[in-house]
């Protein structure tokens, strides 16, 4: 992959985020932090995808990774990690595959033959099959990074400062 539109790609992810995040009205001192956490996990489900691996996996990995720097953002920026994290995994979520799920569901309504209706059916569930597992994988992804952490308040974890 080309790292222009590697990073074009990283940009993009970004501006959806914070366009969802206008949307939902959060604070504007965490746009910036939002941009930079969906870019940050759109880029590194791309660079999994990129090198092959599952797409539930990439997402997986996508999402804990906007939940590992949704609790480092809260800290200083001082806002709950869902106003971070939510807005960051929307530019994830699974489209066209739930429209190509619901397009099979559609044809599946009609008339069809035996072997055009074995291949459609199959489709479609692989299909409704990937956008479950990776919204699943997205909710677990952003949560449990906050969920292992949650001994305390956000406000109250410190981070040692490294030189």
């Amino acid at each position: 992959m080309e790292w222009v539109l590697f990073f074009e790609r990283g940009f993009w992810f970004g501006m959806a985020a914070v366009g969802f995040a206008v949307l939902f009205n959060v604070p504007v001192r965490t746009l910036l932090a939002v941009f930079i956490m969906a870019a940050a996990g759109g880029l590194t489900r791309t660079l999994m995808l990129q090198y092959e691996a599952n797409i539930i996996v990439s997402t997986l990995v996508g999402a804990m990774l906007i939940g590992v720097m949704s609790i480092l953002f809260a800290h200083k920026k001082h806002a709950p990690p869902p106003v971070f994290a939510i807005p960051a995994v929307i530019p994830m979520v699974p489209g066209i595959l739930a429209y190509k799920m619901t397009l099979g569901l559609l044809n599946l309504a009609g008339d069809l033959h035996q072997e055009t209706y074995s291949q459609i059916l199959s489709e479609t569930v692989n299909n409704g099959l990937k956008v479950m597992l990776i919204l699943m994988s997205l909710a677990g992804g952003v949560k449990v990074p906050m969920l292992l952490t949650r001994k305390e308040s956000a406000k109250e974890i410190r981070f040692k400062k490294r030189l």
